[in-house]
């Protein structure tokens, strides 16, 4: 069982705007069964974050096409994506690249 952990979460680029319009949020993700990764954190900010156009976010089990995700300020790509496991103290940033014309 893991403990709960303390982590930094971070909009921009117009992310934040489905988030409360808050840029920064400071979360204690709760105790669980499982490691928390990335696909488990996503649903948790559906289900408790999220404050309006869920589909803006996600796709299916994952950010939608256009969302940077960085952890730590490196590349989801380069620490595994969905199936990277989150350490206490992480710093998790979305950045949306999509913008309305």
């Amino acid at each position: 069982m893991s403990a709960p952990m303390d982590i930094t979460l971070e909009f921009s680029g117009g992310a934040e705007l489905l988030f409360n319009k808050i840029k920064k949020h400071d979360v204690t993700l709760p105790s669980s069964l499982e490691k928390w990764t990335i696909k488990s954190l996503l649903v948790w900010m559906r289900d408790n974050m999220l404050t309006e156009r869920p589909e803006l976010f996600m796709q299916g089990e994952t950010v939608r096409p256009g969302i940077l995700v960085l952890v730590n300020d490196a590349d989801w790509e380069l620490v595994g994506e969905l199936e990277y496991e989150i350490e206490n103290k992480d710093k998790i940033i979305f950045i949306s690249t999509l913008h309305g014309g």
